[in-house]
Formats: structure tokens, C-alpha cells, sequence
């Protein structure tokens, strides 16, 4: 439909939606929070009304007084089960104090709200009850799944656990306590890619029905041209061991003379200091610089600062969107082709692909590149056509669509 104006006004358009997620910027470690955000951004933008209800999680370093004044209806009031990287053991009390203030929260976000719809993010170490929850009103659900919660979920909610011991009498007894038997992923599922509905099928952990909705990237539509190589690495993302980025480390030791490498990314920090250490320790620290944390709008400026991105993830990633993100902005790509990043890199085409925990086809990798303009020009013009196909604006019109849809078909069946 349109608006008088000769707008054209989009389903999902005036429906309040209450979005559910263990972490969301600017106190948030991943892409799938920034996907989330920016999702929420293009429903406000297109009239929707969004709440978002989250952990009290806090990162250091982030100013509270520029998050209240930017980030919208957000409401930091829930509580989880991880706390700083791990999964502190918790007495049965403690458990129970914590669902029971979770669920508190919901039934008053419900009650204030009346949302349309709910939409369930990342729920990884989460209470899982409140996707029960959710399941016993007549709010109907959508659940974006882009990592693996849905399997490692209940192994770490402190509820499901002791409550999977009990068989039948899970389900009572957990209403008696306040709460609702642990839920998966309910409603409408949207994936990000193939490997991901792979893996959780293998797990079982799958609903029957979902569809895959792979996320997208902001492509500029020009970019400044590229400089002569100057040896400028960059490695971009959540400081963990499954990103591989030792082995950025350590392919310093064989690629070519004056070579440098930036990483840029927060988290663990036990991470960021054995990876400091090992530089140190090869003897390769004056060529390695740590930058922490990058706020988003900076990540194009850091971007055109460097002659490579570097992905060198070990992990089946359900979908990394960084090398998109360095193709969108006219960076040539070395990466694995582990997980959902399978599903767009082509070797030679729009990235040059490497084994996983292999420093030595990763130093190979940047001196083919450091030595072959021509090759670095197809790697881009490959690249920025890639990041074309995964537009962000499609990815957030497809899941406002899969919301709208959502709704009419739950309104429908009410009648």
C-alpha cells in the first residue's frame, strides 16, 4: 500500500515489535549484534516500532550518557548466565532468583508494550524459559538465528539443566517455580546460511520449517582508489581463539620483507594478551599493532588504511561478514572458506582462499598479492560485485517481510 503522499509504505509498517538478544551495541562483542541494530534502525526507519530487551551486560570503555542519548527504546534489564567469557557456577537459589527476575521483566515489557510480534536474536546464555514463555501467550515469534545457541543454549542455562533431569515433570514443576520449560528457536526461523542449518540439524536443533536469510553489508557507492602496496595487513573482529588470528601472527615470520599486521577487535581480554605475548615471543612485535575495539563508523577509514584484510577463522563461523565488509570497501581478501563465508568466496576470484592453521599459505597468499597488481584489481572488482549481491537493505526488507508476514498469519488464525 502508499501513503497519500505516493510514499510506499512498507508491511511491517506501524507494528510493534519487541526484539529479545543477550547483547546489543554499543555493549556488544559481534557481527550479530551489529546486524541486529541495524535491522532494528531500518523498522524504526520504515515506521515499525521496535523495543529491545537485553542483559545488563556493560563493556568497558563505552560512555552510558551517549548510549541513552542514541541507542532508542532499549531496556538493559535482564540477566544471564555468562559473565566475563565463562559460565560461573551458580547455587540453586541463585538460578532461581535469576529466572524469576527475567521472567518479571518479560511479563512487564508484555504488559507496558503490547508488542505485535516478538523476535528472538542471539538467546545464548539466556533464559531459555522465555522463549517458553513467549510460546504461551498470543504474541507470535520470529527467531533470527545466526550462531549456534539453539544447541549450545540449553547445555548452559542453568535452568534447563537441573529441569532436563526430571522428564515429565520439568514442564510443572517449572511453572510452579515461575517459569516455563526451555524453549529453541520458535515461529518463524531465519538462518544465515546453509552451514549453520547443517550444524544445528546435526544437533538437533532445528525446527522442521526455516529458511536461510543471509545478511548484507553497506557498499559504498564509490571508493577511494587504491594505493601502492605498502605491506598493511588488517585483521578485524571479536578477539577469540576460533578466529584463527595467531595464525595471522605467525605468517608475518614468511611473508615478505616490511610486511605489518593491525588487529583490531575487543573481547577476551586473556586473548589479547597471549596473542601479544606471542608476538613478543616470535620476536615480531614492533610489526604487530593492537587497536582494541573499532567503533562501526570507523571501520571504513580503517578499511582504506590497509592493502589486505586477513580472515583466517578456523571455525565453521556460521557467516563471517568482514570480508564482505572489506569487498564492499575495494580491500583484496585472504581467508579460509570455513562455515557460511563458503557460500561467497571464490578463490582467485573475489578473495584468495587458504587452509585453516596453515601461517605458511597465508604468507604465500600475501606475497602473491603483494607482487601482482593486476591480481589485486580482479580480487576487488570480484569483491565489490559480491558485496553487491549481499546488500544490507535487501537482508532488512527480507526478515521486515518475514515479520509482517508473521503477523498477519497469526491475526489470521485467531479469526
Amino acid at each position: 500500500m502508499t501513503e497519500s503522499a505516493g510514499r510506499e509504505t512498507h508491511p511491517a509498517a506501524d507494528l510493534r515489535v519487541l526484539a529479545l538478544t543477550n547483547l546489543y551495541p554499543p555493549h556488544h562483542l559481534g557481527g550479530y549484534e551489529v546486524v541486529h541494530h541495524g535491522a532494528d534502525r531500518w523498522l524504526r526507519a520504515h515506521g515499525a516500532t521496535v523495543r529491545v530487551l537485553t542483559t545488563d551486560h556493560r563493556e568497558d570503555g563505552v560512555d552510558d550518557e551517549a548510549v541513552h542519548r542514541e541507542e532508542g527504546d532499549v531496556h538493559r534489564d535482564l540477566r544471564w548466565y555468562w559473565h566475563d567469557h565463562e559460565f560461573p557456577r551458580r547455587t540453586v537459589r541463585e538460578r532461581l532468583a535469576l529466572e524469576r527476575h527475567n521472567h518479571r521483566v518479560l511479563r512487564r515489557h508484555l504488559d507496558a508494550f503490547r508488542p505485535d510480534v516478538a523476535v528472538l536474536w542471539a538467546m545464548g546464555g539466556m533464559s531459555l524459559s522465555l522463549v517458553g514463555a513467549l510460546e504461551r501467550t498470543r504474541v507470535p515469534v520470529v527467531s533470527v538465528v545466526h550462531d549456534l545457541w539453539p544447541a549450545y543454549g540449553p547445555l548452559v542455562d542453568g535452568f534447563a539443566r537441573p529441569l532436563a533431569r526430571l522428564g515429565p515433570l520439568a514442564g510443572p514443576l517449572s511453572r510452579a517455580l515461575g517459569s516455563d520449560r526451555p524453549r529453541g528457536p520458535r515461529g518463524t526461523v531465519l538462518l544465515n546460511s546453509r552451514s549453520l542449518a547443517d550444524e544445528l540439524r546435526g544437533a538437533g536443533a532445528l525446527p522442521d520449517a526455516w529458511s536461510v536469510v543471509p545478511p548484507g553489508v553497506r557498499v559504498p557507492d564509490a571508493v577511494p582508489d587504491r594505493e601502492p602496496w605498502r605491506g598493511r595487513l588488517l585483521v578485524l573482529g571479536r578477539l577469540d581463539p576460533r578466529k584463527g588470528v595467531d595464525v595471522a601472527i605467525d605468517a608475518l615470520r614468511s611473508a615478505p620483507a616490511g610486511t605489518g599486521l593491525t588487529v583490531a577487535g575487543g573481547g577476551d581480554g586473556r586473548e589479547d594478551a597471549a596473542l601479544r605475548e606471542r608476538a613478543s615471543r616470535a620476536g615480531l612485535g614492533d610489526r604487530v599493532r593492537f587497536v582494541g575495539a573499532v567503533d562501526r563508523d570507523r571501520v571504513p577509514a580503517l578499511l582504506a588504511d590497509h592493502d589486505a584484510l586477513v580472515f583466517p577463522v578456523r571455525w565453521a563461523e556460521p557467516f563471517g561478514l568482514v570480508p564482505l565488509e572489506a569487498m564492499a570497501h575495494a580491500v583484496p581478501v585472504i581467508a579460509t572458506a570455513t562455515g557460511g563465508q563458503a557460500e561467497y568466496l571464490r578463490d582467485g576470484v573475489n578473495a584468495l582462499v587458504v587452509p585453516a592453521d596453515d601461517p605458511v599459505a597465508v604468507a604465500a597468499a600475501v606475497g602473491r598479492i603483494a607482487a601482482d597488481g593486476a591480481l589485486r584489481g580482479r580480487l576487488v572488482a570480484g569483491g565489490r560485485a559480491t558485496a553487491h549481491a549481499y546488500d544490507e537493505d535487501v537482508f532488512h526488507a527480507r526478515i521486515a517481510a518475514a515479520i509482517a508476514t508473521t503477523v498477519g498469519e497469526a491475526a489470521a488464525a485467531r479469526r
